[in-house]
């Protein structure tokens, strides 16, 4: 099992003949290899693992699992009674 992210491609290019991608996270954005999801274009929505997306979804299901994600945060943070860390700056 994985836990595959959703995030919205803002940018596509070619690196070395390998299709990569700049993908937003709810605002953090990184670079995604685009190999496994040729179809993939900007504004597509796909579910990232380990830097590779994965598969495409729309938005309303990119949202769905993004809503998911942060309940779990929140039953996390709840249980442990502080914020979880945010990202490193």
């Amino acid at each position: 099992m994985c836990l595959g992210i959703p995030g919205r491609v803002l940018e596509v290019r070619d690196d070395a003949g390998l299709r990569m991608a700049t993908v937003d996270f709810g605002g953090v954005r990184r670079d995604v290899c685009l190999a496994y999801t040729p179809t993939a274009a900007i504004g597509t929505y796909v579910i990232v693992h380990v830097g590779f997306a994965i598969t495409e979804v729309d938005e309303t299901e990119a949202e769905r699992t993004l809503n998911v994600l942060r309940a779990m945060a929140g039953a996390v943070e709840a249980e442990l009674g502080e914020p979880l860390p945010g990202p490193a700056t």
